[in-house]
């Protein structure tokens, strides 16, 4: 029986830049960007611990998402994914690779973000499938790795290693928030305005660029409500008017 294939070709999976806050950065960005939740050919959940708010807030057709052809290319990626894993992460690899060569020659740092959109462990796949140990070999030592998270233990796993990880607060995570904040780590919180603080704790603005969780620790990235966060009904934005 001929198997019929689930994806097209891809010829980069990491895209340089790709949304406002990200071009933000004062260093080249490269990341992964993958249909979050369920939007795949298998149906998998690729943001595990996604909220009814932060599903309804998602940035999958934010700015240039919100073209079909954009869209249609982030779930062929995932499907990629989901169908030939090995492929999939030996090109990935490959890539990080080309950028880790470049900051060996020219010492320049670049930032990769991995979870654009989703919410799945690269770092430990990329080791796993591939070998590849971005955060302990220096031959990645220029290149910082981050992403936000739903996953309470994912952020404490990394906690002090060079993947800088921040916490996704939701309506329905305010445990693992305080969890988080209280183990030294960072947590994104998205509101109508910005306060000083939050329950002690100190708010920068998150909007600056993408790489302010890089900058600090122990602090709350506080992110403005944006689209159809603005809308939320459900508690993921906090309403500070």
């Amino acid at each position: 029986m001929i198997q019929i294939k689930q994806y097209k070709d891809v010829k980069n999976l990491l895209s340089k830049g790709g949304n406002a806050k990200i071009n933000k950065n004062e260093i080249t960005t490269f990341n992964l960007s993958l249909a979050p939740h369920t939007q795949n050919a298998k149906g998998v959940n690729l943001c595990p611990k996604a909220s009814k708010g932060c599903a309804l807030a998602c940035l999958f057709t934010a700015g240039r998402g919100k073209f079909t052809n954009v869209q249609q290319a982030r779930i062929n990626k995932t499907n990629y994914y989901l169908f030939d894993k090995q492929k999939f992460m030996d090109q990935l690899a490959k890539e990080i690779n080309k950028i880790a060569l470049k900051s060996t020659i020219t010492n320049e740092k670049f930032a990769l973000r991995l979870n654009t959109l989703s919410d799945v462990d690269f770092v430990y796949q990329l080791k796993k499938y591939c070998d590849l140990d971005i955060l302990n070999d220096d031959t990645y030592k220029n290149i910082i790795v981050y992403d936000y998270t739903a996953i309470i233990g994912k952020v404490k796993k990394y906690l002090g290693t060079r993947y800088h990880l921040t916490l996704s607060r939701k309506e329905d995570n305010e445990q693992d928030v305080m969890d988080a904040l209280n183990s030294g780590c960072n947590v994104a919180i998205v509101f109508t305005e910005l306060p000083k603080t939050y329950k002690g704790f100190k708010v920068v603005d998150g909007d600056k660029t993408d790489l302010e969780m890089t900058k600090y620790k122990n602090v709350v990235l506080g992110l403005k409500a944006k689209g159809d966060a603005k809308k939320d009904t459900t508690g993921f934005v906090i309403q500070n008017k």
